[in-house]
């Protein structure tokens, strides 16, 4: 899986406004996280307004505006945020893996994407904004990340 600026940013601006509403701050001014994280502002507001079509993001304008999350962060998955910014999360050749077609002599090789497809929402569909905010990750991906392979480069 290669993960883009774009779903690293709208990931990472999901974290953010997630720790804001769990300090119970109000809309948070989208200039702020960008200088916070280093962003380009243009960029962010473009992903957060796909954020907002998406439901994951609300916002208001004027001096007291900003972004809030549309609901709580215990309720948006990574996999939804990835999926508001970049649509599926696994495509080949941009067709859902389920819907290939294959000629005789490939094999397995749709129930291969397939099963990549599920591998990718078992973490991105568990874990949520609340969690990656607070660096609590649910049991089944610390257990992933315990395995010393995990981080070895291949």
């Amino acid at each position: 899986m290669r993960v883009t600026a774009k779903v690293d940013y709208a990931v990472r601006a999901g974290v953010l406004l997630a720790q804001a509403a769990a300090r119970g701050e109000g809309p948070v001014k989208g200039d702020r996280l960008a200088e916070e994280q280093g962003l380009p502002l243009k960029y962010l507001e473009n992903i957060l307004a796909e954020l907002r079509q998406a439901g994951i993001v609300r916002s208001q304008r004027g001096a007291e505006g900003g972004y809030w999350l549309g609901r709580p962060a215990e309720e948006v998955s990574v996999a939804d945020v990835i999926r508001a910014v970049e649509g599926p999360l696994a495509n080949v050749r941009g067709e859902r893996p389920d819907d290939l077609a294959y000629p005789d002599g490939v094999g397995a090789l749709r129930e291969v994407w397939i099963a990549t497809r599920a591998a990718l929402r078992s973490v991105l569909e568990a874990v949520s904004l609340a969690d990656v905010a607070r660096g609590n990750l649910p049991g089944s991906v610390r257990a992933l990340l315990d395995d010393p392979e995990a981080w070895e480069p291949h």
